[in-house]
């Protein structure tokens, strides 16, 4: 389940929490979230998160920690994909020139090597599919 956009706001921040931590208790959340809600308030979040089958549950020692059900790859390949749809008419080119156009912007070395060799392995797939 990575559908966020039906989220509530909160919902949507405490999944960001724990995606970032990978694995966070009620304290954990509630240190990172605005407006100092109550524990009891975000222990009932993290129901209504596991119920809407977003989370899991864990025990950690007194506590219970809760885990996205969906791994951090899957759900930022789902999300990713949303957003180059929504703002860049699904082009995922356009998206990153719009990123490297930017003042400030960068890679490292290590990342302009991987994508400059996917771009290489996708231009020989696109060749092979051309030729009869």
């Amino acid at each position: 389940m990575t559908n966020f956009e039906k989220l509530s706001r909160r919902e949507r921040q405490i999944m960001e929490i724990v995606y970032e931590i990978e694995q966070a208790t009620v304290h954990q959340i509630r240190k990172q979230l605005d407006g100092d809600p109550t524990p009891m308030a975000v222990r009932r979040l993290l129901a209504i998160l596991m119920e809407k089958g977003y989370l899991k549950r864990v025990k950690s020692g007194r506590e219970f920690a809760y885990l996205p059900k969906q791994p951090k790859t899957k759900a930022g390949v789902k999300a990713l994909r949303k957003v180059v749809k929504t703002f860049f008419e699904g082009s995922i080119g356009e998206a990153l020139a719009t990123h490297l156009e930017r003042p400030g912007a960068s890679l490292s070395s290590e990342e302009v090597e991987r994508l400059s060799r996917l771009i290489d392995e996708f231009k020989k797939e696109q060749n092979k599919r051309r030729k009869p």
